[in-house]
Parts: structure tokens; sequence; C-alpha cells
């Protein structure tokens, strides 16, 4: 299993600085990470050149590789169309980090939906803009990882698979996230059994209904023991686990939410960046002992 199942985390959760991230992880003996920030900015407002330069001798110095690339692309409103523009060149930049840095997926989202109204009367729009970003990926032979974040149109099982059946593209594929299914108020294994055949990369973040509070994966809701158990021994799940904590208010958490950071992490969890990461990455190879 140690060669199929690979633990990898959005490290910038441990601090803001690249070198502190890369210094937590290979102590933790992780070999992975998924790209989103380093030294306090976003990897899409990083040229390719900026990366061969800055990021790319200190990852392999490190002796560390990256799962995906954390991109913000279709985190944005479905009527902001000069966003949508800039994040059509910004997908574009970011397949080229991404063959620099020998990586198969980026992370994106489905866009906002505006308040109040329903995301059904936004599906067809969705749907073409959502055509142009494959255009981009399949240039460069990149396979977009759709995830289901909060109060984007795919923020529910039934709009994923839409999204997933309609688009018909073996270059789309979904980022399971247990803890933002949770928040939605979606049960995490009736999703599962919806998007099962879609889903190319799994997220590590938990979370309780209550008050939809991120807590220490295994101990929310979000059924992560039992589908990892599942996913693993009966259905062949092969690849990566990636740590998202969200268990301390970190530096670029703001840039992330449409709410107030303290909406999301009301209490921190752990002493620093750090100590939250290492809490998650302990608890899930707990889980994975046991499978």
């Amino acid at each position: 299993m140690k060669d199929k199942i690979l633990i990898s985390g959005f490290a910038d959760e441990i601090s803001s600085d690249f070198d502190a991230q890369l210094k937590t992880v290979t102590t933790l003996g992780m070999k992975y990470i998924s790209l989103r920030s380093a030294d306090g900015t976003g990897i899409a407002d990083y040229s390719p050149e900026e990366v061969r330069e800055k990021l790319l001798p200190r990852l392999t110095a490190a002796g560390v590789g990256v799962s995906s690339i954390g991109s913000p692309i279709g985190k944005v409103g479905i009527e902001d169309e000069e966003g949508f523009a800039k994040q059509l060149a910004q997908l574009d930049t970011l397949c080229q980090i991404c063959k620099l840095l020998g990586c198969r997926y980026i992370r994106i989202f489905s866009f906002f939906m505006p308040e109040g109204k329903d995301p059904q009367d936004y599906r067809e729009i969705v749907l073409e803009k959502l055509r142009k970003f494959i255009e981009i990926a399949k240039k460069y032979d990149v396979i977009l990882i759709h995830e289901n974040e909060k109060e984007i149109y795919g923020d529910i099982g039934s709009r994923c698979l839409d999204l997933m059946e309609s688009l018909n593209e073996p270059c789309l594929r979904c980022a399971f996230d247990f803890a933002n299914f949770v928040q939605c108020g979606e049960d995490t294994e009736t999703c599962w059994n919806l998007l099962r055949e879609y889903i190319a990369y799994i997220h590590i973040k938990d979370a309780v209904s209550t008050d939809k509070e991120n807590v220490v994966c295994g101990t929310g809701e979000g059924k992560i023991k039992e589908l990892l158990t599942r996913a693993i021994r009966e259905e062949g799940y092969e690849g990566f686990l990636t740590l998202e904590p969200h268990l301390v208010l970190f530096d670029s958490l703001a840039s992330l939410e449409t709410t107030a950071a303290e909406n999301v992490i009301k209490t921190n969890k752990a002493k620093d960046g750090a100590d939250g990461y290492a809490m998650q990455y302990r608890a899930l190879c707990e889980i994975l002992a046991t499978i």
C-alpha cells in the first residue's frame, strides 16, 4: 500500500515561509506537497521563470515533489468576466508551472454563485467557462481536479456529478473534500457513491456540522476512516491523500474564504501551523495503519 498511497499536503498552512514548509514536511518524512503559496505569494502569481529560479531548487534540495498545484482557478464570481479572463491567462501559466514541476494535477473550482440565487440558473454558463479551462489543460496534457468548495456551483454531490457527466472529459476529475461536503450539509458517503469513478485526488480535511468547524481528521463527520478503508481495500484507490488541516489560523486563509477567517477556524486547535499540520499527519497515519 505504501507505494500506491502517497501523503501530500497544503504546506502553506505550516508557514508562509517556503523553507519552513519544507523543513516541517521533511522532518515528518513526507515526500510531497500541494503547492498553493510560497514565501507569501500565491502560486498563480508566480511566473514559470520564478518557479524555476526560486522554488524548484529548494524542492529538489529537500527531496520534495509536488502532488498538485493548489490554484485559485474558478474561485471567482460566475458573473465576474474580468476575473474570468484573468484566470484563463493564469491557467495557461499554471499549466507551464505544472509541467516544470513534473506534476499532473491542478486544483480548480466551479465559480462562486451570487448570494440568494439558484445555482441551477447558472449551469450553462458554468459549463461553458469550464470548457475553456479544459481546452487549456488539454494543450498541456494536465488533469484539472475540481474541488467541492463551499458556495460554488459544484459544492454538493449532485452538481459535482453533473459537471463530470456533462463535460465528460478525462482531463477533468474530482478532488474529494470531506469537510467541505459536511459544511454544505451533505453526507460524504452519499457523495462518494455518486462520484467514485471520477475521484482522482483526496483532501484530508474533516469537520462537524454543528458549527461547521474543522477538526482533526477522523474525529468529525466526514467518515474519513470508513471511506478510506473502503476506497483502499475494496475499490483500489491509488494516489494522493493531501492534508488540508485547517486547524489553526494561517496567513493565506483569508484569501481562500468568502467569510472572515475566524468564522472558518474559530479556535486554534494547535499551537502553530507546524503543530497543526503534524497533528493531521499523525492522525492520518493512524487511520492508514488500521487499513
